[in-house]
């Protein structure tokens, strides 16, 4: 996006409408934010929290149900 406030010219949003100095500053801090909470993210997913002998129960679950399935 260019930003030209310093000139005394409004910033342009992406569709072209101008922007007052106070939007450009909030577009910025929103975009810092957004950058900032997807640098934590661990790929997502809930098997992360898992442990060893739950995952093992749940495999066992699942491979019952398959079991299960195919005979009914």
């Amino acid at each position: 996006m260019s930003q030209q406030i310093n000139s005394g010219r409004a910033a342009k949003s992406v569709s072209g409408a101008a922007m007052s100095k106070y939007d450009v500053e909030v577009e910025a801090r929103l975009k810092a934010l957004e950058k900032n909470a997807h640098e934590k993210c661990d790929g997502g997913g809930a098997a992360a929290g898992v442990s060893p002998e739950l995952a093992a129960k749940i495999e066992e679950m699942y491979a019952w149900f398959q079991y299960a399935k195919h005979e009914i």
